[in-house]
């Protein structure tokens, strides 16, 4: 068959099949994320956040070490302190999850940081070094195949499937199993490299993590089960009203021949670390509820001195992200 002739052929096809190729057409990857995030949640919860639903809003301020400006120059890293807006999360969509239910961990923490003019920069992080998976396809398998599996479910089930193909997802799963004593005792980490961009133009490709000052401390599973539903939240304004919960940021930074686009992939523990500098919470907001339901977090909402790398989901979240803003509003 001539080109000519398998050209003429595509275009007949193509006007027959047009019609159902444009009924049929697969909605975009973010919006079926978000699709099976809200079946998850067990449905739409008006003026709610579809991920990460049930959280608590603290500002306070971070103030830079003097480290953090040898790698780059963004503002908020140099010198002065700024003023910072803080919201910790329990995992799902389910709006009254218990703290230690084994699905509210991975727990969440997004930094605003407020930069001259009214703009403002963001760290989305959460409670696990290492991500579930390393690209959107496998994160919308991985939903798929949890919203597929119930009690009935044969074995092995959807999720036992994924798991056992996918062995980063399965240790996020058991390391997250032990519950923690509180947000002020949990460690979170920026999951997902980015560049930091110095004075002199030099790169680092790096990732954060986010220390508390108090330690690192998980509960026995006994002792676990007889925490209140609200006792992370609790024992954080509690913290609080005592005096300012902190924690040390810091950037791990890549060795060359570090993967940078899989955010699934730890980098070894032996990696140079970079102070970036304290955060100071010293109070909740007044109306912790109606404050978080307008805020919206970007992990893409950088300043000068840092830059998107090559890691896929970033812009993936963003877009899902985009996605609970209007879900909410």
């Amino acid at each position: 068959m001539s080109v000519h002739s398998i050209a003429r052929s595509a275009a007949i096809i193509a006007v027959i099949v047009a019609p159902l190729t444009l009924q049929a057409q697969e909605k975009s990857l973010p919006q079926q994320i978000a699709d099976v995030m809200i079946t998850l949640a067990g449905g739409v919860h008006p003026g709610l956040r579809f991920t990460h639903t049930k959280g608590l809003v603290v500002t306070g301020t971070f103030a830079p070490a003097p480290s953090a400006k040898t790698i780059t120059r963004a503002a908020h890293l140099q010198d002065a302190a700024v003023p910072v807006t803080v919201r910790f999360s329990d995992g799902t969509g389910v709006p009254n999850i218990p703290d230690n239910n084994d699905n509210a961990s991975p727990h969440g923490m997004a930094i605003r940081f407020a930069l001259a003019g009214g703009a403002y920069t963001d760290i989305v992080a959460n409670s696990h070094n290492g991500f579930f998976v390393g690209n959107g396809t496998d994160f919308l398998a991985l939903l798929t195949a949890i919203a597929g599996t119930n009690e009935k479910s044969a074995h092995p089930s959807p999720i036992e499937q994924f798991l056992g193909t996918h062995p980063a997802a399965l240790k996020v799963i058991i390391d997250s199993k032990p519950a923690a004593k509180s947000f002020q005792n949990l460690d979170f980490y920026g999951n997902n490299a980015f560049i930091f961009v110095d004075a002199a133009g030099g790169k680092h490709p790096f990732r954060y993590q986010i220390i508390p000052v108090a330690g690192v401390v998980k509960l026995d599973s006994a002792t676990a089960a007889k925490q209140k539903p609200d006792y992370m939240f609790d024992a954080l304004k509690a913290a609080i009203a005592k005096g300012p919960v902190k924690y040390t940021i810091y950037a791990q930074l890549a060795n060359p021949g570090d993967p940078t686009n899989d955010g699934s992939i730890v980098w070894p523990a032996d990696r140079k670390r970079a102070e970036l500098g304290t955060l100071s919470l010293t109070k909740v907001a007044a109306n912790s509820d109606s404050v978080q339901k307008m805020l919206a977090f970007n992990p893409i909402i950088l300043t000068n001195g840092i830059t998107l790398g090559d890691d896929p989901l970033p812009q993936l979240r963003s877009a899902v992200y985009a996605l609970s803003v209007a879900h909410r509003h």
